[in-house]
């Protein structure tokens, strides 16, 4: 025995006895062949278990545009209590001022009404051409009504119309009325949608928006609790009306609505900034470009609230304004245009990684049982963020989440890992962070068994090699 080796048996050493395993091994081995043990023991044994791997890179810059400036919110002197702007396809929050704060929101209480009556007739609870026939508490509902008296007979349609441009408190209870038993129990399934849809202040305490003091006797609340929301819990209602009911704006357009017959009895859509009030005298110096909905609200509690929403350039933007002059009809639309210029003028939704997209300087994932060794992927599909106007790519991070190893058969398109990426724009308070599949390239197909019989065999002699290599 060699001087070296005793010292690595007095140090408890390995050398010895990996060696011996590797012979006892090689002996099994020349066993199984010789009688045809079935291969999948090798292929199995040989195999790697699957373990998740994590790895952080920055994207490089592209050739960066000439971004533009970012004004300061307070630049805007925006007389509002509260106010958010928000991009609904990205959730990106471009403007905050105040936005969490609970305020009595008014009539923009009806969006929630419009959200769960819409909803009913899309999963074919009702129709739009249903007859409601009006009840005592409905037509004893004060404040923006179109009069309805007990018994009277609508459609569905008729009311929500109503409702939407003519904000009618009679026609919304109606409409609860219609949905569930009475209008407390329709509350009820107001602030279930509520927390659903992650709207932290927001509590209901009728269909409508009134102060309880307001409300018909014996239809009141029990708990006196009023109606509120923040402008951010409005901003959230208004991004579930245009993402689930993209038609909305087939009723919040209208200028008007021929409700019944004579001069009496039509409704004027209370929107100002609507772009097709632009030729009308009266609204012409609000009519905002792109502007299709979506609920103005007013009690002398609340002042005056707006949640609009507008189109520009392929981009939708969701502006909350909310206790503007209460004196003032006007004012929640002057403070609403400086909200959306706001948005317009200085921000565009930017692709920044596309779809099918490789991932740079990532290794390929490992695959056992296959006829490749490993697989190459790519992103599932394309993500965009809101930017100011002129950014680039520069900053954008990534970090990947990689199972360590797959196991044929895998298809094109199957899903091997997920990558975040992270974007911090200049000029923007927060990072935004979004993150997509990666999924195969290709398909692997899985190996025959003296393939795979091979590829063990060629394995197990590496080892033996690097075992043998480390002896001295």
């Amino acid at each position: 025995m060699t001087s070296t080796s005793k010292k690595r048996l007095e140090k408890g050493g390995f050398a010895q006895p990996k060696f011996l395993k590797r012979s006892v091994a090689s002996v099994l081995l020349v066993h199984m062949l010789c009688l045809s043990a079935v291969p999948a023991n090798l292929a199995s044994a040989a195999s790697a278990t699957s373990q998740s791997t994590t790895t952080e890179t920055t994207e490089a810059a592209t050739p960066a545009a000439t971004q533009k400036a970012i004004p300061p919110v307070a630049s805007l002197n925006l007389a509002v209590k509260a106010a958010v702007l928000l991009e609904p396809t990205t959730g990106e929050v471009i403007l905050s001022v105040d936005s969490d704060t609970p305020f009595p929101p008014a009539s923009m209480t009806k969006m929630m009404t419009e959200y769960i009556v819409a909803e009913q007739v899309k999963q074919g609870k009702m129709a739009w051409t249903d007859v409601v026939t009006t009840s005592k508490n409905a037509a004893a509902q004060v404040g923006s009504r179109v009069f309805l008296a007990e018994g009277d007979q609508h459609t569905v349609e008729d009311l929500y119309i109503a409702m939407a441009i003519g904000s009618a408190n009679d026609a919304t209870v109606a409409l609860a009325e219609t949905v569930a038993p009475t209008e407390q129990e329709f509350v009820k399934l107001m602030n279930s949608e509520a927390k659903r849809m992650g709207m932290k202040t927001a509590h209901f305490a009728n269909s409508t928006g009134l102060d309880i003091a307001d409300m018909p006797e014996g239809t009141r609340p029990s708990d006196d609790k009023e109606t509120v929301m923040s402008a951010m819990d409005a901003a959230i209602l208004a991004k579930y009306i245009v993402t689930d009911h993209p038609d909305f704006n087939k009723y919040t357009t209208l200028p008007s609505f021929q409700f019944r017959p004579g001069a009496g009895g039509r409704i004027d859509n209370l929107d100002w900034m609507l772009e097709g009030n632009a030729s009308v005298q009266n609204f012409k110096a609000y009519a905002y470009q792109g502007l299709d909905g979506l609920k103005t609200g007013h009690t002398a509690a609340a002042g005056n609230n707006f949640t609009g929403t507008a189109v520009r350039d392929g981009m939708r933007l969701i502006s909350v304004v909310m206790g503007t002059d209460v004196n003032d009809q006007g004012s929640r639309f002057v403070e609403t245009r400086k909200v959306l210029d706001y948005g317009f003028n200085n921000f565009e939704i930017k692709e920044m990684v596309a779809a099918n997209k490789a991932v740079e300087g990532e290794e390929p994932v490992a695959v056992s049982k296959g006829k490749e060794e490993s697989v190459a992927y790519e992103t599932a599909k394309a993500i965009s963020f809101v930017v100011p106007k002129g950014a680039d790519a520069s900053g954008l991070k990534m970090q990947t989440s990689l199972e360590g190893t797959l196991e044929a058969p895998i298809a094109k398109g199957d899903k091997v890992g997920t990558a975040t990426y992270t974007y911090q724009a200049e000029g923007m308070e927060k990072a935004q962070t979004k993150t997509v599949d990666l999924v195969a390239s290709t398909d692997v197909e899985k190996a025959g068994w003296f393939k795979q019989l091979l590829r063990a065999i060629g394995g197990f002699f590496s080892d033996l090699f690097e075992g043998i290599k480390n002896l001295f």
